[in-house]
Parts: structure tokens; sequence; C-alpha cells
């Protein structure tokens, strides 16, 4: 994005944003025309900030000048919102942040939410974050984007709402817009059966769309997105040589994921390919500016992908492996290890809390996988992997490798039982179950040993493989592989309670794009 490769090789991230801020400067913005006060003053967005030039003049309607900031605003009922998506607050039972973007500014959004879809009289006011992106950076031309965001507080745990979104000149509640209206269902209050979904490396095109078509028809609580979102960055190496960077793809992005994201909680951890070095010194402006999620993680500033929720008896927990990144190092170090430290302290009271029997953690980079492209990387075994063993997490569910793969019962590094496909595992006593599940939507990877699935199995005794370390790549031959699958597809799990001294269970299940499942097993946790 306007940097020469060989000064990118050496800048981490910081680096990186201070150079492109530099270089885009003021001057530079306001001769290129569309400038937000977002930009021009340096930060990220601004809410409710706008530029006149991005208003295509047959939309523009005269306003008094104390009305607004520009002498000129678009014209509401011309403009429709679009990309809903929805993300937990920090307690699922009684919050929800519903999310959306609107091509041109508008004034006065809102939402309108109630029990039932002819009952929308609360209306909430809702906050505009304002991204600029000038020509030059990347591909694209001077583009600006307006996401709005509004957060619910204060509602019934387990209960389903109708919500619709607008704004001035753009009202939900008129009859010929109830065809725009959505829900969203709040979690539990107790523990009760749910299901949820997860994948990563979905970008934009055929089979992400065909993945969460799938989705919907799993009927999940919520959906765990595991890094490497949009793709608007492709080289994904964190360097702002990747003159490939182009803002808009989001726009295309959220558009195809609107169909889930506007009813399950859509929640992400953030990935290489999130990294966008213009908006802000640890490249996450960008995804600040779109998403709203549980701000209960160690450092909202430097780590807004790190937080926890809690659905039921299922404790999740997002972290944000570009911390401490061997193979990827433009923010290896970000957190100066304030992260692990938190992810300790959460899983220590996770374990303890009466309510509590699973524990799910998700994250980008894999703790163990035999692809060819990035196989495992040494920081997460390094400095997470401990830590899960040591609070015997239930379930790692990672991305970055374009395929499916799980392993057996690992600890300590070695296979402590193997793990057939519709095998039990007891994390108590036995280790923990990672699985790969990287295949949404992106070009696909490829395994050095043969694929081995459901109703195709092909058991190797040991494949050969790598670890990303700070020395580089370092080749190991593992035993631990137990199923891989090599076509796009995503994951469901199937969460049941039970009653105290009984077994609570997770079913896991590797589920195709052609909705074939290629592989299930189960976790086992006696219920608190």
């Amino acid at each position: 994005m306007g940097v020469p490769e060989r000064l990118a090789e050496r800048m981490s991230m910081a680096e990186q944003h201070e150079y492109l801020r530099a270089r885009f400067s003021r001057r530079s913005m306001i001769r290129g025309g569309a400038v937000t006060l977002g930009a021009v003053a340096g930060g990220v967005f601004v809410p409710g900030a706008t530029g006149r030039a991005a208003t295509p003049a047959a939309l523009r309607t005269s306003v008094p000048p104390q009305a607004a900031t520009s002498a000129e605003r678009v014209d509401g009922s011309l403009v429709a919102p679009f990309g809903r998506h929805l993300a937990y607050g920090n307690d699922p039972r009684t919050e929800i942040t519903v999310s959306w973007q609107v091509p041109l500014a508008v004034t006065k959004p809102f939402i309108r939410v109630g029990a039932h879809p002819q009952d929308l009289s609360r209306r909430i006011d809702a906050e505009v974050r304002t991204l600029h992106t000038p020509a030059g950076v990347g591909a694209s031309a001077d583009h600006t984007q307006y996401y709005v965001h509004a957060k619910l507080t204060h509602l019934k745990p387990g209960r389903t709402y109708y919500y619709g979104v607008g704004h001035a000149g753009f009202d939900p509640a008129e009859p010929h817009l109830l065809g725009t209206l959505g829900t969203f269902t709040t979690a539990p209050a107790h523990k009760t059966p749910f299901t949820f979904t997860a994948f990563g490396d979905e970008g934009v095109g055929y089979h992400g769309l065909a993945n969460n078509n799938l989705l919907l028809g799993q009927n999940p609580a919520f959906h765990l997105h595991a890094g490497d979102i949009a793709y608007a960055d492709p080289s994904g190496a964190g360097k702002t040589a990747d003159t490939g960077f182009d803002s808009r793809v989001w726009d295309q992005f959220l558009a195809q994921t609107e169909s889930v994201a506007k009813s399950v909680p859509w929640m992400p951890a953030y990935g290489n390919h999130d990294m966008e070095a213009w908006y802000s010194p640890n490249g996450y402006g960008g995804e600040e500016a779109r998403w709203t999620l549980p701000d209960n993680g160690p450092d909202k500033k430097n780590l807004p992908g790190v937080y926890f929720f809690v659905h039921g008896n299922t404790a999740v927990i997002s972290l944000d492996a570009n911390d401490i990144s061997f193979e990827i190092p433009a923010n290896l170090g970000l957190s100066g290890g304030t992260q692990t430290t938190w992810l300790e302290a959460q899983l220590k009271k996770f374990r303890a809390a009466e309510d509590i029997d699973f524990v799910v953690v998700f994250f980008h980079h894999c703790a163990y996988c035999t692809s060819t492209a990035h196989a495992s990387e040494g920081g997460v075994r390094q400095e997470w992997v401990p830590l899960f063993e040591k609070y015997s997490v239930d379930l790692v569910i990672n991305g970055h490798n374009h395929q499916y793969e799980r392993t057996d019962v690992i600890k300590a590094g070695a296979v402590t039982k193997k793990l057939p496909i519709g095998g039990t595992a007891y994390p108590e006593s036995e280790g923990v179950v990672y699985v790969t599940a990287g295949a949404a939507g992106r070009s696909l990877y490829a395994f050095s040993a043969a694929e081995s699935y459901e109703g195709h199995e092909n058991e190797a005794e040991s494949v050969a493989s790598f670890v990303n370390t700070k020395d580089g790549k370092q080749n190991e031959t593992v035993t631990w592989s137990r199923v891989r699958y090599l076509d796009y597809s995503f994951l469901r799990v199937d969460v049941k309670p039970a009653p105290k001294g009984h077994h609570a269970t997770l079913t896991v299940r590797g589920i195709a794009e052609t909705g074939e499942q290629v592989d299930h097993f189960t976790v086992a946790r006696r219920a608190k």
C-alpha cells in the first residue's frame, strides 16, 4: 500500500502506519477531493463525519447550515441500509449490538426494536463511524465508508426481538419497509442445549456464500469467525507494500454475510489479513469502525479482538494470535505479554465457575496443523498451549490454513489418545483437541499426506510437516493428524448440558459445503 518492499520487510505495523500517515498528508488528501473530518484529524474515524464530494448530486438536498456540517445532505429516502451484522455485548443474555452500513452520509441514524414486528415503538439513536481511505492507499480510488452501530441493553434473556434500522427519510416501521426487519435472540439465563458454528478464512466469493447458506440451516445461536475475514488486504503479510489492498471489499463482504449475520451474532477473531496499516498503528482501526465487540479484554486500545462471552454453560474466548506469531511478525509482541496473562486469569476463573462446563477458545494461527502452506505456529505452542492443557480447554478452533484438519487428543506435544471419527475425548484427564476450520471460502491449500475423513478414512501413522519458530521453519514428523479434508467446509458444535455429576457434551461436526458430514467427535465433561 505504497511502501517499497525493501522497507516494508523491516517495518512493524506501527511503523507502516506512521509512514502512510506521513505520505498521505492533510495537504495531499485535500488536493484529492473527498475528505472526512476523521482523515484530516489523523484519526481513524469521527462519528458523523462526512465529505461533500462523497454524495452524488442527484441525491443531495439543501439544508440549513446549522443543521449539518455540510451545506448539502443526502436524501435519506433514496438510501437503504445494508450489511447488517450482530454481535453479543459483554453479557449475551441482555446485550446485543446491531451494526450496519449505508453507502452515503445520512442524518439521524437509529434502530427500532420490539417484541413483535408491529410493535417497534422503541427507537434508539445509533452511532456513525466514518472510515476514509484516500486514493493511493492500495488499489481503490478515494473511498469513504459509513458504519452504523446501535448497542441494545437491558434485554430479557432467551427472548427473540424484532428490529429495523433506518435514518432520516428511511423508517423501517413504515408499512412498505416492514420487509427490511430482522430478528435476534438473546442468550438464555440457564443451561439449555444450543448449537454454534465456526470457520475461518472466508473472503468474498461463491464458496463463502455457499457456506453461509448452509450455516442458516444449522440454526446456530452464534457464529465464530476465526480470522481472515474479508481479505481486503490480499497479501496478509502485514506489510504496506501490498498494492492490492482495497477497502471496498468490505462492502461486498458485509453484503454477502448479511443473510446470516443479521440474525446470528457474528463473533470474529482477527487474523493476519485483518491488519490494515493505514487506519491505526496496530492495524485494527478499520476493524474498530466495522465491529462492536465485547470490551472485556485486557487491552481495548491494542487488542480490540480479544474478548470473551458466556452462552449457557459454555465460555468462549477470542484471542489475537498476531501478537505471538513468529511466522508473520508485524504485530509480534503487541501486548507485551498482557494477553497471555489475561488468558490464564480467564481460564482459571471459568474453570472455577459453577455454572460453566465448557471452555472453547478460538483464534487464527494454528497450534497444530500439517498444511503445506502455514502448518503450525510455534508462538501459539510456546505461549498458549501450556495454558490450554493446564486448564483442560475443551476445544480449540483455528483458521489460517485453508482446509479442515482435526487432531487426536494432545498433551505436551504428544498424542495421549487416538480419537477416531465418532470417538469421545475427556479433556479433564486426557488433553486437548484442536480443529483447523479454515476452508470457509478462500482458495484451498494442500496436505503432505493423503486426505482422511468420514467414509474415506486413510490412517497415516505419521505425517511430515513443519512449525514456524522464532528462528524460522523447523521440520517435524507428527502423529497427531487424525482427520484431513481438502474442500470447503465449516464447523458445527452441538452443546448438551447434563444434570450435576453426569457428562455434558460437545458434539463437533465438520460439514462440507455440499452438506456432507466429513468428521464428528464428542467432547465430554462431568457437569458441575
